[in-house]
């Protein structure tokens, strides 16, 4: 298979003998998918662009089996250039893309939700608000859509007053003893991730414990490198 000019971004990379890396890209229309890039380490290596992240880039690659070589890396834009929390938040997105994503399977409405993070990012703004945006729309195109207005049963709407639990293979129910651990939230804060309209404090920290059991769950026991990373911001 030959495959040019694909929009897409860099993941992850690691070594690969003495010169070449396996390069992690997540590309608009074959999803995750692992490229061997050869003589890339070299200085000289006219796709070196592919050791980036957080830029757009037009890829090519070609060649059968679970390795095709890279052919082609070009920016395609402004490189951005992520320093600080941004650049951190960025590489906890781009694990969990690794770590949840099937490969070659594409997800256009998640890479276009990925592109508007990485320009949130880039703008600094906030950037708890951008994440959570960003893992609500990874849990719908992985088939586990939060169902967020209404309790599990379908018997009522989330109330925002009312104190909730999301229950990750069930949905919302009504909480019962907030004296027993579980996390507990409010209805608002379930509204207010549902609809993308969080702009309260408590509501936007609520929503970083939510989405933390929720990913999690997914996750089971991988744990992620970035979120420690993350814990020492409090996002």
């Amino acid at each position: 298979m030959r495959v040019s000019r694909q929009p897409g971004y860099t993941l992850h990379t690691r070594p690969y003998r003495e010169s070449s890396l396996l390069i992690d890209i997540f590309s608009r229309n074959h999803g995750r998918t692992t490229l061997l890039a050869k003589g890339i380490r070299n200085l000289k290596s006219r796709n070196r662009s592919a050791t980036i992240p957080f830029s757009l880039l037009s890829l090519g690659w070609s060649g059968k089996g679970e390795l095709p070589v890279l052919t082609q890396a070009e920016h395609d834009g402004p490189v951005n250039l992520l320093s600080g929390v941004e650049r951190v938040c960025g590489f906890y997105a781009n694990e969990l893309l690794v770590r949840l994503l099937h490969k070659h399977d594409p997800h256009p409405a998640l890479f276009d939700a990925y592109d508007v993070l990485l320009g949130a990012l880039g703008k600094s703004g906030n950037v708890e608000i951008s994440l959570r945006f960003f893992e609500k729309n990874l849990l719908r195109e992985l088939g586990y859509a939060l169902d967020l207005e209404r309790e599990a049963d379908g018997s009522a709407p989330v109330i925002a007053e009312a104190r909730y639990q999301y229950v990750p293979t069930y949905g919302v129910v009504r909480a019962r003893d907030e004296g027993s651990g579980a996390l507990t939230v409010s209805g608002a804060t379930l509204l207010a991730l549902s609809r993308e309209e969080l702009d309260d404090k408590n509501s936007i920290e609520e929503c970083k414990y939510l989405m933390r059991g929720i990913i999690g769950h997914h996750l089971g026991r991988h744990q992620l490198r970035s979120r420690s990373l993350l814990g020492a911001f409090k996002i």
